[in-house]
């Protein structure tokens, strides 16, 4: 499994997860798994002990299987923990890049709306008043356009880490994610496909302290080249 190192050393290793692979093993996932890859790299041969951090791979945090980006690797217990609690306590900033149907003519808003999981639909969450409180910020950066259909590429912080916040807030705003098969429909899902190979969304930025120094440390990860060749088929607007 070919997957890109941004940072190592004793303590972490942060990995820009490929789009379309699954980032933690299940009974349901038969494929290679980012966590078969953080087992081999870190050696670890025992992963029934009653131990997050076995349990994980020291993978901290999750990303959708078609998102791609930042992703961070703890290499041994006390500082999985240590990363851990930041992610709990909302310390730590993620920034992602997305591209949605629309134009979002503000440049910049929260989406303050709670998510669960859908009742009649155990695969999808959405806005639910019994859902759990998530909070999310975005950034207008630029507007696109192709075949009369305007697009909106954003920059968004998500403040709270609940299953798929990003594609359902959007979606809840009115403004979709390119290429959800998920939350779009068949229909604009086939459409999307025509120019955008798959699911529009990459975690950019991570800023956390370090487990050793406890210092700030910021990572970033540029927009892969498919992503970016979607960008440039399409017309800048502004």
């Amino acid at each position: 499994m070919d997957v890109p190192i941004i940072f190592e050393d004793n303590n972490i290793i942060v990995i820009n997860k490929p789009a379309g692979i699954v980032v933690n093993k299940s009974e349901n996932v038969t494929e290679q798994t980012i966590q078969d890859w953080a087992e081999k790299r870190l050696q670890i041969t025992n992963n029934h002990l009653q131990n997050n951090f076995y349990n994980r791979a020291g993978i901290v945090h999750r990303l959708d299987k078609e998102t791609s980006g930042l992703l961070l690797i703890a290499k041994n217990p006390g500082d999985f923990i240590y990363l851990q609690e930041q992610f709990f306590k909302r310390t730590v900033i993620k920034k992602y890049h997305t591209l949605v149907h629309g134009e979002i003519k503000a440049s910049e808003g929260e989406i303050n709306a709670p998510v669960g999981r859908l009742p009649w639909n155990r695969r999808k969450y959405g806005v639910l008043n019994s859902g759990r409180q998530a909070l999310t910020s975005f950034k207008t950066i630029g507007l696109y356009s192709l075949n009369e259909q305007v697009f909106s590429f954003l920059e968004i912080t998500p403040h709270t880490g609940r299953t798929h916040q990003i594609r359902i807030h959007l979606k809840y705003l009115g403004f979709p994610v390119v290429s959800d098969k998920l939350y779009n429909g068949e229909k604009m899902y086939r459409q999307d496909l025509l120019f955008c190979p798959r699911l529009f969304l990459h975690a950019s930025t991570l800023c956390l302290l370090h487990p050793k120094s406890k210092e700030q440390v910021i990572f970033n990860c540029k927009l892969e080249k498919d992503l970016l060749r979607v960008l440039d088929n399409l017309i800048k607007v502004s």
